[in-house]
């Protein structure tokens, strides 16, 4: 019955949402609109996925001239939302519209980023197919986004990045001096948007005049039946100031920003993208001087925090835990004098003079002696009023006349 079927789509549940990852439900709905009533057999959603690698041969290449390529899966989910069991009847649906509801997980295991390149790509897509008895199937594809995350905040992507690089420069057996190059960037991972700060430091000991440059690269990898095939590119760069003959400059914090990229792909036997900041050195007449800082793209962005500092913060509260345990949660009251120095002690340390005379005779005792007298007293009452107040009488000012 052709024409019956004026409308099939997918539409997934939350069409905002940039990307799945491993692990996580895909829901949304099959739209059919038939226009008369339709007897099916099944409708089934798939969801495939792989990465699929080709180029041409170059001239000289070894082998046979067909162009390498190879495919490889990963996902593959199949769903049954209408129909029976095979030898039952057909399912008859009436005309107007339909909305299927659909759901399926996708495996936990970490799924390759999607990905478009020179040379290949790693695409998903979600299928839905319409059988219907004597006439072929209809069917829609929807692209299916995937991102396999990557938090910047790994030890190993917090750890700084510093290559140095020296080059001589001359003309045959007359040389000028060298060009020396130190660049470093505080972490290998970043994210989308943000801007690398660059530390360099250029030094030019030659008669010549340098110009330095900060450029971020893509690198994208093919691998196929046992050969490899690469394509690089320049995503984003900065320019110096030019460096005269014997003097240096400093880059403290240059930025250069990363454009909104795919993020790096480092697990995958078919297709790698890799990312590097290369700060090179402009020479007339001579070889490039250049060094290159490999970094991470990734997905979940930088906390603020470097590993170092939060490895010495949480050492410094594991130190402090003794002190939590130590102190009460209500503080306690002092302790009784007479509960720590009995009257037994208190009498043995006391000397009691009875006469004036021994007061007197007291007074050129030994400077220890007199201080052991005190060395068990109590200390004294605490009172909101002064016992011994001073009583000031006001007086009146005296005229003073210096005479000669």
């Amino acid at each position: 019955m052709p024409g019956a079927v004026t409308a099939l789509g997918i539409v997934f549940e939350n069409e905002a949402k940039s990307g799945y990852s491993g692990g996580e439900a895909v829901t949304g709905q099959v739209l059919l609109e038939l226009g008369r009533e339709l007897p099916v057999k099944a409708l089934r959603l798939l969801a495939r996925g792989g990465a699929s690698v080709s180029w041409k041969p170059r001239k000289g290449d070894e082998g046979s001239r067909e162009p390498p390529g190879g495919e490889a899966e990963c996902l593959n989910v199949e769903r049954k939302l209408l129909g029976g069991q095979a030898g039952e009847d057909d399912l008859t649906l009436q005309a107007g519209k339909h909305e299927i509801q659909f759901c399926f997980q996708l495996p936990v295991g970490p799924l390759v980023t999607s990905f478009t390149g020179k040379y290949g790509e790693v695409y998903y897509h979600v299928t839905a197919v319409l059988e219907r008895p004597l006439l072929p199937s209809q069917s829609v594809h929807r692209e299916l986004r995937i991102i396999r995350h990557i938090d910047v905040n790994s030890p190993a992507l917090l750890a700084p990045v510093q290559r140095s690089k020296e080059e001589m420069v001359g003309c045959w057996f007359i040389t000028s001096g060298p060009v020396c190059l130190s660049a470093k960037i505080e972490r290998k991972g970043y994210c989308n948007g943000e801007a690398i700060p660059i530390y360099a430091e250029i030094e030019n000991c030659s008669s010549r005049l340098v110009v330095p440059k900060a450029a971020i690269y893509q690198t994208q990898t093919f691998f196929c039946d046992g050969k490899t095939r690469t394509f690089r590119q320049m995503l984003a760069n900065v320019r110096g100031n030019h460096i005269a003959s014997g003097c240096t400059e400093m880059w403290n914090g240059k930025t250069v920003k990363i454009p909104p990229v795919t993020p790096s792909i480092l697990d995958c036997n078919t297709i790698r993208v890799e990312y590097s900041l290369a700060v090179s050195i402009h020479i007339p007449g001579a070889k490039k001087l250049m060094v290159e800082l490999p970094f991470v793209i990734g997905t979940v962005p930088f906390n603020g925090f470097t590993y170092r500092n939060s490895s010495v913060a949480s050492q410094f509260s594991m130190d402090m835990t003794w002190l939590a345990l130590a102190l009460p949660e209500q503080p306690e009251a002092p302790p009784n004098y007479a509960d720590i120095v009995s009257e037994e002690e208190f009498g043995r340390h006391v000397t009691v003079l009875t006469e004036p005379g021994d007061l007197v005779e007291g007074l050129h005792y030994p400077l220890f002696a007199v201080v052991q007298e005190f060395r068990f007293q109590p200390p004294p009452l605490y009172a909101e009023v002064d016992p011994h107040p001073c009583h000031i009488t006001e007086r009146q000012a005296v005229p003073c006349t210096l005479q000669d």
